[in-house]
């Protein structure tokens, strides 16, 4: 009995236990339809608008600056040679890197001993030619002497011939006479010849005497170029840089030891592309004459000096390209040859330009334009000159919009922005916005709903229903309404 009282409690309970297990699962499949069948709750969409750096286009005329590299030159550059060899036995103070000398002055001498040496040898073979010379001309004198005598002994000779002869005519003389006469007046005329030609020999003597005074005297001449090539001195105002000798050093002809610069004779050389000096060259412009500005920046402090283009370099060069250029320095304190600057070339003016970001311009030359209901249109335009990280654009169709200064990826034509002035500040936003009716109640249910406290409610609620809401609580609301 007891067992069959168990077994019925025991059915019971289980009975109980499958009946409430039921209903959970009942109630639970329940819950999960109702859940299921619910629409979804939604939440007022606002567009998403992005605050964007706007710059307005005003066309003008710009000069573009065209900024390349280049060296600093001096225009009287020259190296400093010895044109003999020897030993340096004595060197200025001045001959040092950098020492600065005045023309004129002396830098080194060498030994001049052997110099000296050949000069004087030199100098005794010229007294001894103008010895010759001087008895050249004594022997031609009495050659001269010695003619005139032989004359009058020739005309002594004929007139004592005529004689006999005017005497064997007459009979008064005889025939011998006239043959002595003949004799004798043919051995004058041989003695003349003679003197004749000892005066012709003096004359060649002379010429020879002299000649060879000429060759002595031009030896002394180089002799003395010689001697005088011992002593370096400067051709002209200057400072010595690349100085590599100094006193017992040997020197041999022709060795540079240095070189000479005129350090207030600057100019630059720069090379700029082909295409940069074709545009140069636009509407007639002269590259010649245009003024360029040179800059060099050390720790902070820009060195700056400006010149003018005087010459364009005669070729390209092997292995090079584009146009070398060169421009004389007018002032440049500071500056040395051998310095690396930064030129800046004014180019020839542009007209109806405007100069931009170069962040507004993409690779395909559009610009971002800002409409009148605040939304980016994508417009062409030409990217005429790079200004660093600025670019200069023409302005045919851009007089007066808005572009954007600053392209990210998420902006695009038809996006919604919130322009932002140059100078950093937004655009001046009304004060009070007027709503339209479906506006105004999406915002009061989302206040009446919202946990707000009552006296705020009743203060939002009320500027809610004037004609014109202040536009600072609407964008607070709707900021909230979205998140």
């Amino acid at each position: 009995m007891r067992f069959l009282r168990r077994s019925l409690l025991g059915v019971f309970l289980l009975a109980v236990t499958l009946g409430l297990a039921a209903l959970a699962v009942n109630t639970l499949r329940g819950a999960v339809v109702v859940r299921m069948n619910e629409e979804p709750r939604s939440f007022a969409q606002r567009e998403r608008v992005f605050a964007v750096n706007v710059n307005t286009i005003t066309p003008g005329t710009l000069s573009p600056e065209l900024t390349v590299f280049g060296e600093v030159r001096s225009r009287t550059t020259l190296g400093l040679r010895s044109a003999v060899g020897g030993t340096v036995i004595w060197t200025a103070s001045a001959l040092v890197e950098g020492g600065r000398v005045m023309a004129g002055q002396d830098l080194l001498r060498l030994d001049a001993t052997n110099a000296q040496a050949a000069r004087d040898r030199i100098a005794a073979d010229v007294q001894d030619a103008e010895g010759e010379v001087r008895d050249a001309e004594t022997g031609v004198t009495l050659a001269a002497d010695e003619l005139a005598q032989a004359q009058s002994q020739l005309d002594l000779r004929t007139a004592a011939l005529a004689r006999a002869s005017d005497l064997a005519q007459r009979g008064v003389g005889t025939q011998s006479t006239v043959e002595e006469a003949q004799l004798a007046k043919s051995n004058a005329e041989s003695t003349v010849l003679t003197r004749r030609q000892s005066q012709a020999q003096a004359a060649a003597r002379l010429d020879q005497a002299r000649t060879a005074l000429t060759r002595v005297q031009i030896d002394l001449s180089e002799a003395d170029r010689t001697l005088a090539d011992t002593t370096v001195t400067a051709v002209f105002d200057g400072v010595l840089t690349g100085v590599s000798t100094a006193q017992g050093a040997r020197l041999t002809a022709n060795e540079e030891f240095g070189t000479l610069m005129d350090p207030d004779q600057l100019e630059i050389v720069f090379r700029i592309s082909t295409a940069q000096f074709a545009r140069l060259l636009l509407d007639g412009g002269a590259v010649i004459g245009l003024p360029i500005a040179a800059s060099l920046n050390v720790e902070g402090l820009d060195l700056t000096a400006s010149g003018t283009v005087d010459r364009i370099g005669g070729s390209v060069g092997a292995g090079q390209t584009g146009r070398q250029i060169f421009a004389a320095l007018d002032d440049a304190p500071g500056l040395r040859p051998g310095d690396f600057v930064t030129v800046h070339v004014q180019e020839p003016p542009l007209d109806n330009v405007a100069q931009v970001p170069a962040t507004a311009v993409a690779a395909d030359g559009t610009v971002l334009v800002v409409d009148a209901d605040n939304r980016l249109q994508s417009q062409q335009t030409q990217v005429l000159r790079r200004q660093g990280d600025d670019v200069i654009i023409a302005t045919a169709g851009l007089e007066g919009v808005s572009i954007v200064t600053a392209r990210t990826p998420l902006l695009g034509a038809g996006i919604g922005v919130r322009p932002i002035a140059p100078a950093g500040t937004e655009e001046a936003a009304p004060e009070n916005v007027a709503l339209d009716d479906d506006r105004r109640a999406k915002l009061k249910a989302f206040v009446t709903g919202s946990r707000m406290p009552d006296d705020a409610k009743a203060r939002i609620l009320a500027q809610l229903d004037e004609p014109e809401v202040p536009a600072a609580t609407i964008e607070r609301l709707e900021s909230r309404m979205g998140s």
